[in-house]
């Protein structure tokens, strides 16, 4: 099969349902190989980095990557905002580029540009695809680095004539893996830290949102009075109207916790009264 096919039923093997993005010349021929595919749907947008934003939304909600695609050049230049907002807010995401053929890349060409070096400051992991056999194996890498903790963008590249190369390589087998948990020993060190901590505080992030744990952390506010102050990305991980919702890093600070003597932060009452539960 073509180059391009194998990459098509490679992202299917991997679940890939969705790619957003904008066709272009460079790849037209894994285009043609999308067309053929049962699973996943493309949807085209108006501009890449509108591509990259709805890619980056749906892995954020989902926890599975998406797929946007840009042409080389300026295609792959507007995916950028998109896939670094991506990386940095921790959602799996694959961005797919095409790119001239290789034996033209050495020189100045039209719109040639050294997009893998340019990517790699904002993803997890990102290469350009020169052998067709090597596909199942930059794929599975591919997704596994987008998915693993802390998630974030990946970038494969795909030469025009290097799509077009004939190989009798097949997809890989998925593997999905399981972190570990913590130890019970290292529980218990934290909870004495926590009683015996005079005036904590929790600082929540962007992991308890995308581990659903907002219920868990809720719990366990209720039950010692601790107070919770969240990052940008963990907005909702508590409610806003609890007593131990100190709002976001950068937020107002309640008037609750204020000395209006001094314009100090500190905990209410309740927090100390209810250490001994």
């Amino acid at each position: 099969m073509k180059a391009s096919d194998l990459l098509v039923k490679c992202l299917e093997n991997e679940g890939v349902e969705y790619i957003f993005g904008v066709p272009g010349e460079e790849n037209a021929d894994f285009m043609l190989s999308l067309e053929n595919s049962k699973q996943i749907r493309f949807i085209l947008t108006r501009h890449e980095q509108g591509a990259a934003f709805m890619a980056e939304i749906y892995g954020r909600l989902t926890g599975n990557p998406a797929g946007c695609l840009g042409t080389l050049g300026p295609g792959a230049t507007n995916l950028m905002t998109g896939v670094a907002d991506a990386n940095m807010d921790r959602a799996p995401l694959i961005a797919l580029t095409g790119q001239g053929s290789t034996d033209r890349l050495h020189k100045e060409s039209h719109q040639i540009m050294d997009v893998v070096g340019m990517f790699e400051e904002v993803t997890k992991w990102n290469t350009s695809i020169y052998n067709a056999d090597t596909i199942p194996e930059i794929v599975r890498k591919a997704v596994r680095v987008c998915r693993s903790e802390k998630p974030g963008a990946v970038h494969i590249e795909l030469p025009e004539d290097v799509a077009k190369h004939e190989t009798e390589a097949r997809p890989m087998q998925v593997h999905r893996f399981r972190r570990p948990g913590p130890d019970d020993k290292i529980t218990d060190q934290a909870f004495e830290l926590l009683r015996n901590a005079k005036r904590p505080v929790i600082l929540a992030g962007n992991g308890t949102i995308r581990k659903r744990a907002s219920k868990q952390l809720r719990q366990f506010c209720e039950a010692t009075g601790i107070g919770v102050l969240s990052t940008f990305m963990a907005k909702g991980c508590v409610d806003m109207d609890a007593d131990y919702c100190l709002f976001t890093q950068h937020g107002r600070i309640p008037p609750a916790f204020v000395e209006p003597e001094f314009g100090q932060m500190h905990h209410p009452r309740r927090f100390s009264a209810r250490r001994d539960r």
